[in-house]
């Protein structure tokens, strides 16, 4: 049986860190990480990036994860239950809200977007399909840890980061903010991940009653929140949106 292809296996770590990653990365940073030349580095990413796969930022010179890697993700994606059940409630909850909706699932800790509808209006916005917020530091993250304690006790031993000052970092505090959120059914992070924005999420449950993804919506603190406060009428829309899609897997029979 023949053996692994080197060149391949530094290819794939590559890419593996930048998709773990909220930023940018430079050669030196991965090839710091990896334990590789320079060189070698620069030259993988080359090639990464003549067919789509990685893409270089003008200004800063440092690399993300290119268009085509992420539509060959969505094509997954697309054949995954819950974002097909998901999308006409997506763009339900968006008319609603006025804000932006993501639906995301467990990965490593983190939170996978699934899905992303842009909020309902003519400003520029990025797809994030693909992205991985942190879990203990975004609302569909705390949603989808709260149900998975064995992802919760990982995460945790591998130090939970710090991404503002409201960020929550200590290991008892977050244990207890899981138990609340677990108990009432939905998650809040404001200002935790980004300054000045929030965001709010719920528990999406299949047949079986597991909890198997989060739909939330996210904007600036002035539209989410009052007196620094999750808006409850957001609370709400969020909630009826994720029972809907829990409805469309069979966790609600009627």
């Amino acid at each position: 049986m023949p053996g692994s292809i080197q060149s391949i296996e530094r290819a794939a770590a590559i890419l593996r860190l930048l998709s773990g990653r909220a930023r940018r990365l430079g050669v030196g940073e991965l090839a710091g990480e990896l334990g590789l030349p320079k060189g070698t580095v620069h030259g993988i990413l080359r090639t990464l990036q003549n067919v789509g796969f990685v893409e270089q930022d003008a200004e800063s010179g440092k690399y993300q994860l290119g268009a085509a890697l992420l539509h060959m993700g969505s094509s997954y994606l697309d054949g995954n239950e819950l974002r097909t059940r998901a999308l006409n409630w997506a763009d339900s909850l968006a008319a609603r809200s006025n804000e932006s909706v993501r639906i995301g699932t467990l990965h490593s800790g983190r939170a996978l977007v699934v899905h992303h509808v842009f909020r309902p209006d003519n400003s520029r916005q990025a797809l994030e399909v693909g992205a991985l917020l942190p879990g203990h530091a975004s609302a569909l993250g705390k949603v989808l840890l709260a149900h998975n304690p064995y992802a919760t006790d990982e995460l945790i031993a591998d130090g939970l980061d710090g991404f503002t000052r409201r960020t929550v970092t200590d290991a008892d505090a977050l244990r207890t903010e899981l138990d609340d959120v677990r108990a009432r059914g939905w998650a809040t992070d404001v200002e935790e991940l980004v300054e000045g924005e929030v965001s709010l999420a719920a528990p999406i449950q299949d047949r079986r009653g597991a909890t198997v993804g989060a739909i939330g919506i996210s904007g600036p603190i002035e539209r989410l929140a009052e007196s620094g406060s999750p808006r409850s009428d957001l609370i709400s829309y969020v909630r009826e949106a994720a029972r809907s899609v829990s409805r469309d897997l069979g966790a609600i029979p009627w």
